[in-house]
């Protein structure tokens, strides 16, 4: 997941918890290897081999009705077949600016529509990728939070890298206590949430961005223009019956620039924005 995961548990004994945990940690092992666009022994590899029409299990199947949902919904906005945009941008080591030309040379090659997809078969035309990284590690944390479920009767919450699920109030009816990342203050919280069920999850830019003249370009992409929205919050944390939910709609806030807030509010949604 590229990023601390934990799950904190109530009432268990440590053989208890040591058996919850190593259920926890093979799922999350598991939906990593199985999704990940950067192994080449996967589903993702082999739909983004250019091996043309693919069957897909019902798990893959279930991710791609989603993605095709949050393309609809969000109006092109989110679209699975847009990392590879990666090509152009580079956010690592101070980052460089692409130009005009490299990133005309992908738009082509986004769209999702462009894609077949019939399930349980996948076709996408020659040079085009899915990647999953915009819904996995939020799948990821519901998936665990499921397993976990069938396996114990108290309390717990999962938490993969800030993204987090709580099953339910501690046994006195307390809340658990998690933190907003404070963007100005790396380390210190900016929010203190009581969570007694539901799902948080955390888009942003505070970490992943280029400083250019003055103007900052962060790492969440328009798939139709392959560039970021420079008036996008730091971070957007959403709150949601479940993680997955919550990641869709913080990532969609971030694409809408200076009308996050009013984007947040047409949802009806409990959230924190800071720009």
């Amino acid at each position: 997941m590229a990023s601390p995961c934990e799950v904190l548990l109530e009432g268990n004994s440590k053989e208890s918890a040591r058996e919850l945990l190593e259920l926890a940690q093979q799922e999350a092992l598991r939906i990593e290897q199985k999704f990940s666009r950067y192994r080449d022994d996967n589903i993702v590899h082999q739909i983004n081999s250019g091996a043309g029409r693919i069957e897909v299990d019902a798990e893959t199947a279930l991710l791609l009705d989603f993605a095709q949902n949050c393309y609809d919904l969000s109006e092109g906005w989110f679209d699975i077949t847009s990392g590879i945009l990666r090509r152009a941008w580079k956010f690592v080591d101070g980052g460089r600016i692409p130009t005009q030309a490299e990133i005309d040379r992908l738009l082509p090659h986004i769209g999702w529509p462009k894609a077949t997809w019939d399930k349980p078969y996948l076709t996408v035309p020659p040079g085009m990728e899915v990647d999953f990284g915009g819904i996995g590690k939020e799948y990821a944390v519901d998936s665990t939070l499921r397993l976990l479920s069938r396996n114990c009767d108290d309390s717990f919450l999962v938490n993969f890298g800030g993204d987090c699920h709580a099953r339910r109030p501690l046994a006195d009816g307390s809340a658990w206590m998690t933190g907003i990342e404070n963007p100005y203050r790396e380390g210190d919280a900016s929010a203190v949430i009581q969570l007694k069920r539901g799902a948080l999850a955390t888009s942003g830019d505070v970490f992943k961005f280029i400083l250019h003249d003055g103007k900052r370009y962060g790492h969440i992409l328009n798939p139709n223009t392959g560039w970021p929205n420079i008036d996008s919050p730091l971070s957007v944390t959403v709150a949601a019956a479940t993680c997955t939910e919550a990641g869709i709609l913080s990532t969609l806030a971030m694409l809408q620039g200076k009308d996050a807030e009013t984007f947040l509010d047409r949802q009806a949604v409990k959230y924190w924005c800071y720009r």
